[in-house]
């Protein structure tokens, strides 16, 4: 079976030969997996999706990510600070493992910190050509094979107080209605048109979300996500599935987001991801929304990939499998990119267990 018919059957809540797998990685990982992996370096590695995609077929993953928006930041330089398209200033902050060295970005500078800058502020022009010509090669070349994954994550909240700080934003959201409405719109819009763009160009799936949640619970209240976020994700949902009535729309957020999830099936979330397994119980969240939603990820990038041995990802995974795969509708993939800090014996664990056991009817 073609990993788009695997994930397109999966999503459809139905069972395809086996489970349907997806990682993505840091540049740091994707480096020591080449390596590993015998190949020619990649010049870039975007982990929400780029230009050159030979780890996705060697390892015999399903889904080819394609990202357009403001989460392109994060690994865009290799200066120690850079500013990127949307005027974020950026910093690259080092943390040592025990497989060296890696970097995480940090943002130092947001352009609307200031109150003034909010009305004279110009956005990137999510319309450029540019923005979608290497998705053409990238469909050209994997289209027909695998199920192509538009991104535009960190897609309202996130991409907003990227641009303003987080803690004005929040005192925005409270305080002063106009000014955080003024704010959420630049990467509302901009995703919007970015979204529709990949729809049109002919992606299987769309990719949305912002990170909305903590460990324990909400980091808003459900009734500010539902002033200021379910609206806009909403027009999101009907816009695309305007275009393409079967496009499936995965929502992301990290965390513990109980109180929404029956909104997101509401306005026409199809996919949930990535279902973090010590912030949220992904077999209660089967049982409980089984047949409505898909669910994608649940295996834990907090302890059990970096510091679990080979076999407690093993079990982790078989665990998964028996809970959640039965019935269909699951994508099962790490809950965040592969970090350089995860031994490469963990992931293959992850991986071969994944298609050993994940094989239809399940049986463990």
């Amino acid at each position: 079976m073609l990993p788009k018919e695997r994930v397109l059957i999966a999503l459809s809540h139905q069972e395809p030969d086996r489970v349907p797998i997806q990682a993505s990685f840091t540049p740091e990982f994707a480096l020591r997996l080449e390596q590993y992996l015998g190949l020619q370096p990649s010049s870039t590695v975007n982990p929400h999706g780029g230009e050159e995609h030979f780890l996705e077929g060697i390892l015999e993953l399903d889904i080819i990510q394609y990202a357009v928006g403001i989460a392109n930041s994060y690994y865009l330089s290799d200066e120690e600070e850079y500013v990127c398209e949307w005027g974020i200033r950026w910093k690259r902050v080092p943390y040592d493992t025990p497989f060296g060295r890696g970097h995480y970005t940090e943002i130092v500078e947001h352009p609307l910190a200031e109150d003034s800058a909010i009305r004279h502020y110009v956005p990137p022009d999510p319309w450029r050509e540019e923005l979608y010509i290497p998705l053409r090669s990238i469909r050209e070349r994997f289209g027909k094979e695998y199920f192509i994954l538009g991104v535009t994550v960190c897609t309202i909240f996130e991409g907003a107080w990227y641009l303003r700080g987080m803690d004005k934003l929040l005192m925005d959201m409270v305080l002063d209605e106009e000014k955080a409405n003024a704010v959420l719109d630049i990467p509302f819009h901009f995703h919007l048109v970015a979204a529709k763009k990949l729809v049109e160009e002919g992606v299987d799936g769309i990719w949305l979300g912002d990170d909305v949640g903590t460990q324990k619970g909400m980091m808003i209240s459900p009734e500010l996500w539902r002033k200021y976020l379910k609206p806009r994700m909403a027009t999101l949902c009907q816009e695309l599935k305007k275009l393409n009535p079967n496009l499936k729309i995965a929502y992301h957020s990290d965390g513990n987001i109980y109180p929404i999830i029956d909104e997101l099936v509401e306005i026409g979330i199809d996919v949930l991801n990535p279902v973090q397994p010590r912030a949220m119980d992904p077999a209660h969240l089967k049982r409980r929304y089984g047949k409505r939603l898909a669910f994608w990820g649940t295996i834990d990038e907090q302890y059990t990939l970096p510091f679990g041995t080979p076999d407690e990802v093993r079990n982790e995974v078989v665990e998964r499998l028996r809970t959640v795969a039965p019935g269909g509708g699951f994508i099962i993939a790490p809950t965040h990119h592969v970090q350089l800090d995860t031994p490469l014996e963990n992931f293959f664990a992850f991986l071969e267990t994944a298609k050993k056991v994940g094989k239809y009817p399940i049986e463990v």
